[in-house]
This record gives structure tokens, C-alpha cells and sequence, in this order.
């Protein structure tokens, strides 16, 4: 019986130490996880978390003039409209559309009044100049007709029958002159002069009836 006992337990001995070679080769066999390059754990831990709403924390937030791609304030135009009660609902187009508008007809009468200032010679555009540039446009003209601009003044506008006729120099045209002969003839060389020396005559006429 003594001699099968060192056999039995030299047989439990290598049971042992097969179990605990499989188990090593076991673990052996699992796969260990790739190593993440630096890059993309740095980009991973920059990726912003959702906030309410669905909006990034990290993100700035945009103005819908940016979104647009305007200058006008388009926020503050939709502000006007609601304040204003033009309507009982106000869409989300309608003050993009109104500021494009606006600043449209802005960037035109500035660039009118501009190019007037440039040929005045001056660096600063005033209420003339936008006058004139308006005045001068027909489209806009016709737009602000019942405008009135303060210290605009007036476009520079002489009748044609106040300026001066040119002399005749040929022979055909020795006839042409620019002179006014009245009733008595005495020769003016101006029909307000003409209108003038009627005054005193229709005064003593009028003293004689």
C-alpha cells in the first residue's frame, strides 16, 4: 500500500501543475487592449459635453446677424417688430429679411453720398451730400420724395430761361441776339431789365387814371 501512495500523489502533483499551465496559458492568450496614441486621447478629452438644449458647453454662442451674414442687428429688429405690434405672430425670416433690407438701402446711399463727398473734395459726409445723392438717384428719389433731410439744402437747378444766350457770330445768325426791344424801342439785354422799365409806366398810368 506504501509504495502506490507516492504514485498517487505524485499523479495529483502533475494534475497541479498542468491546471496551473493551462490557467497561465489562459491568460495568457487574452488580448490586451491597443495603446491610444497621444493625439487622439488628447482629442478625445477636448470633445465637449451637451448642455441644455442640446448646445455645447464649450461653444460659443453665435448671433443670428453672424448666422445671416450681416451687419444690422437682426435680434434687435425682431425686438421692434414685437414691440411694435405690427402683426399678432412674427416669423423667424422676418426680421433676417427686414435687416437685409435695411442694410442694403444703407450700404446704397452711403456709397451715393460717398462719391458725392469725393468730388466736393471732402473726407466727411454730411446731410448735403446725402442729399444730393439722393436726389440725383431716381430710385431713391422716388422713395424718399416726401423726405425732407435737415440742412440738405436743394439740387442746384437754374431755368433755362434765365441763362444767358449766346451771341450770334455768323452772318446767317446776325439776327439772333439776346436782346429785348419793348413796345417803345429802347433794346434791353435782359427781359427782367424789359419788365423793369414797365413798371414805371403801368404806375403812371395807373396815377393818371
Amino acid at each position: 500500500m506504501n509504495t502506490h501512495r507516492p504514485a498517487a500523489s505524485s499523479r495529483t502533483a502533475t494534475i497541479a501543475t498542468a491546471s496551473a499551465f493551462a490557467v497561465l496559458r489562459g491568460f495568457s492568450r487574452v488580448s490586451t487592449p491597443p495603446a491610444v496614441p497621444a493625439e487622439s486621447r488628447r482629442m478625445s478629452s477636448e470633445v465637449p459635453t451637451k448642455g441644455g438644449r442640446g448646445r455645447s458647453k464649450a461653444s460659443k454662442p453665435v448671433s443670428r446677424s453672424h448666422k445671416a451674414g450681416l451687419q444690422f442687428p437682426v435680434g434687435r429688429v425682431a425686438r421692434f417688430l414685437k414691440t411694435g405690434r405690427y402683426a399678432q405672430r412674427v416669423g423667424s425670416g422676418a426680421p433676417v429679411y427686414l435687416s437685409a433690407v435695411l442694410e442694403y438701402l444703407a450700404a446704397e446711399v452711403l456709397e451715393l453720398a460717398g462719391n458725392a463727398a469725393r468730388d466736393n473734395k471732402k473726407n466727411r459726409i454730411i446731410p448735403r451730400h446725402i442729399q444730393l445723392a439722393v436726389r440725383n438717384d431716381q430710385e431713391l428719389s422716388r422713395l424718399l420724395g416726401a423726405v425732407t433731410i435737415a440742412s440738405g439744402g436743394v439740387l442746384p437747378n437754374i431755368h433755362q430761361t434765365l441763362l444767358p444766350k449766346k451771341q450770334g457770330k455768323g452772318k446767317g445768325d446776325a439776327g439772333i441776339t439776346s436782346q429785348s426791344q419793348d413796345s417803345v424801342g429802347i433794346t434791353y439785354d435782359s427781359p427782367f431789365l424789359a419788365f423793369k422799365s414797365y413798371i414805371p409806366r403801368l404806375a403812371g398810368a395807373g396815377s393818371n387814371s
